[in-house]
């Protein structure tokens, strides 16, 4: 029999994963104001890139170093070509470019490796261990510790190094930024690099759970939408605590209210982001905007 541990524990590894793709949408609106639609495609793509690597041989920890290098530079790339020539555009035209760039990778990957359903090889070794009488896979302690350590070296780079200075200089006032010197073009890049990286990481450790095919990522795109909604789409840290919360919730539901069971499961993002938009838009650790009259 289940025990309420077990179910806490795969929350809490499923959170891990929002709480990564999560934060890859609060990192590109807070530099841009934009929230990306296309996140999870990306985070797909990377996928794949990952297990393509992997399919001419290359072993798993060889290839996500590979995977993110290049996820990174295509996030700057979508940024420079496809985000840039609309900067400044109506709201509505954004929310355009981004649904359009949701479509055209989810067809360039159906396109280069079919619809098909591919497994993607575990990273983790099989099995677990006991922590009392609760069971823990590898799989549940890598995923926490691969996000762990994410979260923990974009905290260091934000906080203790001059890139991570400008970075939040960008984020607080652009114009302000461009006056100091600030190469504001440069820095929307790397955030979009950055966010297409962050992004990777919860597409790859995902696949192995999902199975690998073009639309894998449309599920976890709702729960981590509810995720930054819940946390604050101006919160780093919000988005991380929103990730595991909405796990969380999401496993007790299913495994405790039975009219919800695991069929209905995907309603839990979108009560958790009609909830919060109606008593606290802001977020648990978002900041109300404030307007000068």
């Amino acid at each position: 029999m289940t025990t309420l541990s077990e179910h806490l524990l795969a929350g809490l590894t499923a959170g891990a994963l929002y709480a990564g793709l999560a934060l890859a949408l609060v990192l590109i609106y807070r530099f841009t104001g934009i929230v990306n639609f296309a996140q999870g495609e990306l985070a797909m793509f990377s996928a794949f890139l990952a297990w393509q690597l992997m399919q001419t041989g290359l072993p798993f920890w060889a290839a996500l170093p590979a995977t993110l290098a290049i996820s990174f530079a295509v996030g700057a790339v979508i940024e420079r070509f496809v985000i840039r020539p609309v900067e400044g555009a109506p709201e509505l035209t954004l929310v355009i470019v981004t649904v359009g760039l949701y479509f055209v990778i989810n067809a360039v990957a159906g396109w280069l490796w079919s619809y098909q359903v591919k497994a993607a090889p575990n990273p983790f070794p099989e099995g677990g261990f006991r922590l009392g009488s609760v069971p823990v896979s590898y799989y549940s302690v890598g995923v926490l510790a691969v996000v762990a350590t994410v979260m923990a070296a974009l905290y260091l780079l934000f906080r203790f190094t001059t890139i991570g200075l400008a970075m939040r200089a960008v984020a607080c006032n652009k114009p302000s930024a461009r006056l100091v010197g600030i190469r504001v073009g440069a820095v929307l890049a790397l955030g979009w690099g950055l966010a297409a990286l962050v992004g990777a990481v919860s597409g790859v450790l995902s696949a192995p759970l999902l199975f690998l095919e073009p639309n894998m990522m449309g599920g976890v795109l709702i729960y981590a939408f509810a995720a930054a909604t819940l946390g604050g789409f101006d919160s780093p840290g919000g988005a991380v605590a929103g990730g595991l919360i909405v796990g969380v919730a999401e496993t007790l539901t299913g495994a405790y209210v039975g009219l919800v069971g695991t069929e209905l499961k995907i309603g839990v993002p979108l009560v958790i982001i009609l909830g919060v938009l109606l008593v606290r838009p802001q977020g648990l650790f978002g900041r109300a905007a404030v307007e000068r009259v």
